[in-house]
């Protein structure tokens, strides 16, 4: 008779959460929680913003990769030593459990209106004269990038608060992105900030911490989000949060104090800059240890993980971008070859094992 399969729970459908589900689904009886019926690949996010039918393969049903598991779509909101809580009133019990709840986001929890907010945004952006990013790391300078690209008769102001761009990357490639961002018309506002009040959005005008006036039509928010963890706050895990509210990790991506608890993705401490491939290689290391243990191998044998160096590509529209390795930064053509034509959604959806 064969024996039973263990249970394994993972809450948090992202990057990491997805592949770790998908690449487990035949060796156990696995549970994915996530507020959301879809998996979103998130380099896509700012394409999908000026190109809305870039969407359509860059979110993809959590049903269509977890064919042999069960999605159930609700919010954890506590965590026992046994079972994981959800708003829905379920209590799903485990074996092994995966944190991998990345950064608080409010995004729709149907697809279809996942899709209809890009074509908003596209809209929006359409229709504006004037438009105005606030936030100038990866996400800002991208989406300042792809509409300069895309709209280059729109005027387009980039505020930071920050002394420079992409601060999570070496001088020489923020030098980079601002020189390009500058020869594309993108007016770059550095140790600023804005108040996004009503009365500001009400009359198209906003104002700077420095007391500059911008005018624009529309603005985009793009600063850091809060670690998906305050629902962690009253559960057996609380001891384990940082005061920034990321999990401790051990070299088995394991939390730390837990002998059957993991966290992967954003959420974790790991001193790495927070990128979607590092994500995706704690759900393999995650994956590989989980087979181990489930298999009745030795925990002195499961996969480890070490940090990764400061690696990064950011795109600067559809045919460039800047590439920071350890020994080397370039920007141009060839990092844009490498990520901003199809922001590696193809490859994403290959690994996913759909269709690229």
């Amino acid at each position: 008779m064969e024996a039973e399969k263990k249970k394994v729970v993972i809450v948090g459908g992202g990057i990491a959460g997805g592949l770790l589900a998908k690449s487990i689904q035949f060796s156990c009886d696995v549970t994915l929680i996530d507020p959301k019926e879809y998996f979103e690949i998130p380099w896509a996010e700012l394409r999908n913003k000026v190109e809305p039918s870039f969407a359509e393969r860059a979110i993809v049903y959590h049903k269509d990769y977890l064919t042999n598991g069960t999605i159930i779509t609700s919010r954890a909101i506590d965590v026992t030593e046994t079972a994981v809580l959800t708003a829905d009133g379920r209590q799903i019990t485990y074996d092994y459990l995966v944190i991998s709840t990345g950064h608080n986001e409010a995004v729709p929890f149907r697809r279809e209106e996942r899709l209809e907010q890009y074509k908003a945004d596209y809209e929006k952006i359409k229709s504006a004269k004037s438009i105005l990013i606030v936030g100038g790391g990866g996400v800002g300078v991208e989406l300042a990038g792809e509409i300069a690209t895309d709209f280059p008769e729109k005027k387009v102001t980039l505020v930071h608060r920050g002394t420079r761009l992409l601060e999570f990357l070496g001088a020489k490639a923020s030098k980079k992105a601002h020189d390009w961002l500058t020869s594309k018309k993108v007016e770059v506002l550095l140790e600023q900030s804005v108040s996004l009040d009503a009365a500001s959005e009400a009359e198209k005008v906003y104002e700077t911490s420095k007391g500059e006036k911008i005018s624009a039509d529309c603005h985009f928010l793009c600063v850091g989000k809060p670690f998906g963890s305050s629902w962690l706050q009253q559960t057996i895990l609380k001891e384990s949060l940082d005061n920034r509210g990321r999990l401790a990790v051990d070299e088995y991506m394991r939390i730390k104090g837990q002998k059957n608890i993991f966290a992967i993705g954003d959420i974790t401490d790991v001193k790495e800059v927070k990128q979607g491939f590092y994500a995706q290689k704690h759900a393999q290391v995650v994956a590989k240890s989980l087979k181990l243990l489930m298999k009745g191998g030795n925990e002195t044998k499961m996969s480890t993980y070490k940090a990764g160096s400061p690696i990064a590509m950011v795109s600067l529209g559809r045919k460039e971008g800047v590439a920071q390795f350890p020994m080397l930064t370039f920007s141009g053509w060839l990092p844009g070859k490498i990520k901003s034509k199809d922001l590696f959604v193809g490859a994403t959806r290959k690994q996913m094992g759909l269709p690229s």
